[in-house]
């Protein structure tokens, strides 16, 4: 077993856990943070996004090693107390959850886009969610979820 010492959702982290496990194994198994699902475990489909340091990536590639000493943001860390991040807000109005297996990848990606650029494109939009696979729709009511999310955000700054 391994010590890890990470930040995740805002709080610091020690765990022990076995030394070669992903970030998913760690987050879901040894935390209990099972918003971020599994979904092909190879990178393809996006379920498993979670942020490092503000950058998206594939928890289920990304060794947990690797995590030590930085942030860790879920779908958890999203919501202010009982009030969901406009993103959650908006996916939720916009009616872009389904089935919902895809969701918190989906809105973690879309996270790191609007943390980057607060006002994105909708070619932009489509680029940061297209490492994002969502079995349920044509993709419009995320897009659309996203530029509303945008809108919000905006609004809260001024």
């Amino acid at each position: 077993m391994r010590r890890f010492n990470l930040k995740v959702n805002g709080r610091e982290i020690q765990v022990q856990a076995p030394p070669g496990i992903t970030l998913l194994e760690l987050l879901r198994e040894y935390l209990s943070l099972t918003g971020t699902k599994e979904g092909c475990g190879k990178g393809e489909c996006g379920a498993c996004t979670v942020l490092v340091d503000g950058m998206a990536v594939n928890a289920c590639l990304f060794p947990a090693a690797k995590a030590e000493g930085r942030e860790v943001t879920t779908i958890e860390g999203l919501a202010r107390g009982e009030e969901l991040h406009p993103l959650q807000e908006a996916f939720i109005s916009e009616g872009a959850v389904q089935c919902g297996f895809c969701t918190p990848g989906m809105i973690m990606s879309a996270k790191a886009l609007l943390d980057r650029e607060p006002h994105p494109s909708r070619e932009q939009i489509k680029e940061a969610l297209s490492g994002n696979l969502c079995r349920c729709t044509g993709y419009v009511k995320i897009v659309q979820a996203v530029e509303k999310a945008a809108e919000a955000l905006a609004q809260e700054k001024c």
